[in-house]
């Protein structure tokens, strides 16, 4: 650096830049240049040469700093190479690598001292083997101490490298201590070194240093003396006095020098000739590489001239190029434009012709003035049903609770007042909704409703305000004004033109004569084209272009509005009609009951002569079987009875069909209309029959029956056969105790009404009837009877083919049978070859529900259709609880005996028998390895949609 005045003893400066733990670069608080010289700078090195040649080190330059990219003074440390150099700012401290333009020479004014001093803590040095990371904290802590605060230092000494020691404090905080006890640097006089061996090694460090320096004394001298003798005998004389400590060390060192530096040697000429010939050589050296650098220079201008030369040349081909083809050009131009607007104008034609304007949401307004104009709203007498309605249905809800007889006429009076004040409001309402274009109306929100949702197809789920009509017809109104805005401009521009052009063509007629000039013919047609064109086009963008964002948003919310009033308006109208026919229903039923009340007779009646012919077939009965009992008996008065008691029989029987008749109806009046029966008339046991669905017979008896004991089949439960109004009957008894009846009745119930929702189309065995025995503690099903017909006698004695196997399996397993047992939630889990039945060779049907047993239970007996394959699912046989999906596994293995009766099957570990080495059609085998799967199996419903039933049932329809 440039030398300096020497600095005061005490003075405060300003930490800029920390070079280590101990060594750091400050400014004067005293300094005035600091704050001019940033403007001075900013003013002289844009205009200032740059650096030519090699650059002096000794002088101060302005330099670019990378990070801010201001000019700042700075001194050159190292040449890099021809185009980067290192450089210190001498006024912060800090360095950089620059590149030579970024370097400039600086006036004589600006050649003064740095502002920035390098200073050193007194005292202290790095440790010796400082790794990078404890300098690094080490510099860091020094900057948290010192960087752009105010410091004092106490000025101690200099350095030889012009670095200045001092003992620096910010405020009370001694910062050469606090950089100590960190541990960042130690003490000069602590460093662990020994005495003898500090003094041994600045011995020899100062022989050495002797012997070099006088070694070259003698070599200037060219031998006067001899060197070997003379270097060591000064040395070892100038090293005699060695104290021991580093003072006297560095004393001698001293001391030495200044006794190397007062010898007198002898200085001849050969002696000078020899340097100024080095310093010749050095400088003609210094020249061959400016020279050679130069020749570079001028080798590489050289080359940028050619590289220039060639792009002028291109440049020059390039326009006369364009200047030719806009000749050319220029000799078409009328024709160009004239077709280029042609195509516009066709463009533009076609455009008008597909209706622009729908663009515009005139679907939208028509559909909004349609639900605000026409909108029907709630009739009046609505409200007054409605309540009515609801009072009704809470005076019919008291009389269903009504436990107490005395309290139930009382409840009567006020059910059958309000059922008055009901139908007249009903009537009226009837009366007004009549006159209301409902059907109509309901039509067109439809239509409108469809035509829009073609176009409209998303449905924002964000709130809409009530204003959004207003806000989408001003939006309309502004978009058709300036659309026609555009459109009057486009064909005023285009009439404007077809009057110039008819002008034109009239003047070129030379068989017509024209009193215009060529100026006033021509006119400004170059003007009338190109306004005619920028109209079209402006036409054409505003015609053809998609729907920003915004008009998107406001159509969008007009729609989801106009939707919204659709559906409701829609549900209110499907109230009204739902309420009108209810409405309907309530007066034509309810109309003959107004001032009557239903009675029992009929079903007494019935009841009486079924009680009548009971004991008259009792009493054919004994008869019957005296005469038969008799040594003569008559065949023919024996044949006679027999027919009697076939009479009454069916007489029984058909008084029993009455009977259940009768009880339906009365079951249907108390739960529409009259609560109270039950109540009224508990001898008719109501009750008990709409709790067993119908199935319970209090008339039947098991006597009644001509049956046929069934001994082949009755190894679990008593089973007769009989005949029953010309049909085959079952009669299936179940040992039933006070705790068992009423889960029979239960579960008979349950099965019965999933069986009612379908009828022949269930798919299940109809139960006929329910009675319990009077006599003994069973209770009897009466089924009906298909000997012979069930699908394990059918596969053995008549096997079905495999298209009527498919159909019956598809009959049974999904529509009809366990498709209507799953859909009430009921598990069959004893499905097997002898409870389905095969009715025509066509129809399926699922039999043998064990009401006495749970689903668990019935699933419990392990169905063996071959050796080794059986109906269990494998959860079941580890115990887990019966489910749908156990049911299709037992279908599955069921479809599998039915394609394969013969087949020795091999059962996985896993339990599921093993299907792969059959050869069956792919797609039965897709099928039933969903249905036999560990998880996840097809239910009842989705095996319809496999591919395999509906080709088979194409193929049956076939």
């Amino acid at each position: 650096l440039s030398s300096s005045p020497p600095p005061p003893e005490v003075e405060d400066v300003v930490g800029s830049h920390v070079e280590d733990a101990v060594t750091f670069w400050a400014q004067s608080m005293n300094s005035p240049d600091i704050l001019q010289l940033p403007s001075m700078l900013a003013d002289v090195c844009p205009l200032a040469n740059p650096v030519f040649g090699t650059p002096d080190c000794s002088k101060i330059y302005g330099g670019i700093f990378s990070e801010d990219r201001c000019w700042y003074r700075c001194k050159l440390q190292q040449i890099i190479d021809d185009e980067k150099c290192t450089v210190t700012y001498i006024d912060y401290g800090n360095s950089e690598t620059l590149s030579r333009t970024s370097i400039v020479e600086l006036p004589e004014d600006l050649q003064f001292p740095s502002i920035a001093k390098k200073y050193r803590l007194y005292g202290l040095q790095l440790p010796p083997n400082q790794d990078v990371s404890q300098f690094e904290q080490g510099l860091k802590f020094l900057s948290s101490l010192i960087f752009e605060k105010q410091i004092n230092v106490c000025y101690k000494g200099c350095c030889k490298d012009g670095s200045i020691f001092v003992q620096a404090k910010c405020g009370e905080i001694d910062i050469g201590q606090e950089v100590a006890k960190k541990g960042f640097a130690a003490c000069k006089c602590t460093v662990t070194i020994t005495v003898g061996h500090c003094l041994k090694k600045k011995k020899s460090c100062l022989i050495c240093r002797a012997l070099k320096m006088l070694l070259i004394i003698w070599r200037s001298s060219q031998g006067c003396f001899s060197p070997k003798f003379w270097v060591f005998s000064n040395a070892e004389r100038l090293l005699d006095s060695n104290s021991s400590n580093d003072i006297d060390n560095l004393r001698a060192e001293e001391t030495c020098h200044l006794r190397l530096r007062s010898f007198n040697l002898p200085h001849n000429s050969n002696t000078i000739k020899m340097r100024q010939d080095q310093k010749l050589i050095e400088e003609n050296e210094k020249l061959k590489a400016e020279n050679s650098a130069i020749l570079q220079n001028s080798l590489l201008l050289e080359s940028q001239l050619q590289e220039l030369k060639l792009e002028v040349k291109k440049e020059k081909d390039m326009y006369k190029e364009h200047i030719e083809e806009l000749e050319a050009s220029m000799k078409s131009a009328v024709g160009s434009k004239i077709r280029s607007l042609v195509a516009k104008i066709e463009v533009l034609r076609s455009v008008r012709q597909t209706n622009t304007e729908s663009r515009f949401g005139d679907d939208l307004s028509e559909a909004v003035k349609l639900i605000t104009d026409g909108c029907l709203s709630s009739p009046t007498s609505l409200k007054k049903l409605e309540s009515t309605w609801t009072e009704y249905n809470f005076a019919q809800e008291m009389l269903q609770l009504c436990k107490d007889v005395n309290e139930l006429n009382d409840l009567i009076v006020k059910r059958n007042n309000v059922r008055q004040a009901l139908y007249s409001a009903a009537e009226e309402f009837v009366v007004e909704v009549d006159q209301l274009p409902v059907d109509d109306r309901r039509k067109t929100l439809l239509e409108l409703s469809s035509s829009l949702e073609s176009v409209y197809s998303a449905i924002t789920q964000e709130e809409v305000s009530e204003d959004i009509f207003k806000e989408f017809f001003d939006w309309k109104n502004g978009k058709l004004q300036e659309f026609n805005n555009v459109r009057n401009e486009a064909d005023g521009s285009l009439h404007a033109l077809c009057t110039c052009l008819s002008d034109i063509r009239g003047f070129f007629d030379l068989s017509l004569g024209s009193s215009m000039t060529s100026e006033e013919v021509v006119g400004n047609i170059d003007n009338l084209l190109e306004k005619a064109e920028l109209d079209i086009c402006k036409e054409l963008e505003i015609s053809l272009a998609e729907q920003g964002d915004a008009d998107n948003a406001i159509m969008l919310k007009t729609y989801c509005k106009v939707m919204s009033k659709i559906h409701q308006e829609q549900q209110l109208l499907v109230a009204v009609q739902n309420k009108y026919v209810a409405s309907i229903q309530f007066k034509s039923q309810i109309a003959q009951w107004l001032d009557e009340t239903p009675n029992i007779d009929q079903l007494l009646s019935i009841k009486k002569s079924m009680k009548i012919m009971k004991a008259q077939l009792r009493w054919k009965l004994v008869e019957k079987s005296n005469m038969e009992e008799c040594d003569e008996p008559s065949e023919a008065e024996i044949v006679k009875l027999r027919d009697e008691i076939s009479s009454l029989r069916s007489a029984i029987y058909r008084e029993v069909f009455r009977e259940q008749e009768e009880y339906e109806k009365l079951s249907t009046m108390m739960k529409n209309w009259f609560p109270e029966l039950p109540l009224l008339h508990p001898e008719a046991r109501i009750l008990n029959y709409t709790e067993s669905a119908g199935l319970l017979s209090n008339s039947l008896e098991r006597d009644l029956f001509d049956g046929e004991p069934m001994k082949e089949l009755s190894n679990k439960r008593p089973l007769v056969c009989a005949e029953m109004q010309g049909q085959k009957v079952i009669l299936k008894g179940y040992s039933v105790d006070h705790a068992t009846e009423a889960k029979i009745l239960k579960r008979a119930a349950r099965y019965h009404k999933a069986w009612f929702e379908y009828k022949e189309e269930s798919g299940l065995i109809q139960i006929m009837f329910l009675f319990l025995c009077k006599s003994d503690p069973l209770a009897y099903i009466v089924l009906p009877f298909y000997p012979g017909r069930s699908l394990k006698i059918l596969q053995a004695t008549d096997p079905l083919t495999t298209t009527k196997q498919l159909a019956m399996a598809k009959k049974n397993a999904c529509q009809k049978g366990l498709q209507t047992l799953h859909h009430s939630n009921i598990v069959h889990g004893s499905l097997h070859p002898s409870n389905v039945f095969v009715i025509n060779r066509k129809q399926g049907i699922v039999a043998d529900f064990d009401f006495t047993l749970t689903k668990d239970q019935r699933s419990s007996a392990n169905w063996m259709l071959t050796d080794q394959l059986s109906l269990v699912a494998p959860e079941l046989q580890n115990k887990e609880p019966a489910c749908p999906s156990s049911d299709m596994y037992a279908f599955g293995c069921l479809l599998l005996w039915m394609c394969f009766p013969d087949h020795e099957f091999v059962v996985q570990s896993n339990g599921i028998p093993k299907i792969t080495a059959l050869h069956m059609d792919c797609k039965l085998e897709a099928l039933v390895s969903k249905l036999i799967c560990p998880s996840d199996r097809l239910t009842a419903t989705q095996v319809l949609e496999e591919e395999y039933f509906l080709l088979a049932g194409l193929a049956h329809e076939e």
